[in-house]
């Protein structure tokens, strides 16, 4: 076997799949094991999910300063995932003191390196204005680049600067189209503000059918009291007729299936035109 004979992406691959229980049963420990040669023979991806495997407890006892150690090493070396994850310790004070500047500078190392985790990251805190100065332009960018890569939050963020103009032009259509892919991937704030735009017809044809299918999807997916779209769920349903709430209760069905929900909006709009 190549990896007992030393070859040290051989040894990387037999931990990866071990960890991810593919093609062999999943074994941490096995995994923790030849991660541990690689990493030994300057494997930065090994480092890297020696980190991950302290940072969960995965075959090894958890220790977010091990944790951090390895993403340190993984880093050094320019892996984007580690400058990551090094950056999310450093942003919680998770196995390192914690420090907003550090965990920024590292951000932006991994999201210049492509980690769509790390351009999100930035995107929201340029829109927030968390731990850095707020800058919609910013925020555009980072998330743009984040939701290009599909990241459904960052979809959602660049949604939402277009619904409101910041950092970019106002423009309903964009707003509506970043909104429409994150709602296809079951990210719950994209339902609420993509069932804003149905309801109030920005972007797209008003329709209180579909506004209330995708209000009661986001409130199945978030049940609590501070999700708006349960209200506004409640306001519709006093306000639709019998027929239009029967309709929108077939469209939800439709919509829970996987992968299923803007074909399931386009199919219903379909039907309202005949």
């Amino acid at each position: 076997m190549a990896a007992e004979q030393g070859n040290v992406n051989a040894q990387y691959n037999l931990g990866l799949a071990h960890y991810i229980g593919q093609g062999v049963p999943r074994d941490y420990k096995a995994a923790v094991k030849w991660f541990m040669l690689a990493a030994a023979q300057g494997h930065a991806s090994a480092k890297n999910n020696l980190g991950v495997a302290y940072d969960n407890g995965h075959g090894v006892s958890q220790d977010y300063q091990i944790a951090a150690q390895w993403f340190r090493l993984a880093a050094e070396q320019g892996h984007e995932s580690a400058e990551y994850n090094l950056g999310k310790m450093y942003h919680i004070g998770r196995g390192v003191p914690q420090d907003f500047k550090e965990a920024v500078r590292l951000y932006h190392l991994a999201a210049d390196h492509g980690d769509v985790s790390a351009q999100h990251a930035l995107g929201f805190f340029y829109y927030s204005g968390e731990v850095v100065q707020q800058d919609f332009q910013k925020a555009a960018k980072w998330s743009r680049l984040a939701a290009e890569q599909g990241h459904a939050e960052a979809q959602n963020t660049l949604g939402l600067l277009y619904y409101i103009g910041e950092g970019v032009i106002q423009d309903y259509l964009a707003a509506s189209k970043w909104f429409r892919l994150a709602a296809e991937q079951m990210n719950t704030t994209a339902h609420y503000n993509l069932a804003n735009m149905y309801y109030l017809g920005q972007g797209v044809a008003e329709n209180r059918v579909i506004a209330y299918a995708l209000y009661n999807l986001s409130a199945a997916h978030d049940p609590s009291s501070c999700n708006p779209a349960i209200a506004n769920s409640t306001l519709l349903t006093n306000s639709m007729p019998p027929n239009e709430i029967a309709d929108a209760q077939a469209l939800l069905c439709q919509m829970r299936k996987r992968g299923n929900l803007i074909n399931a909006i386009d199919q219903y709009v379909k039907t309202q035109l005949h």
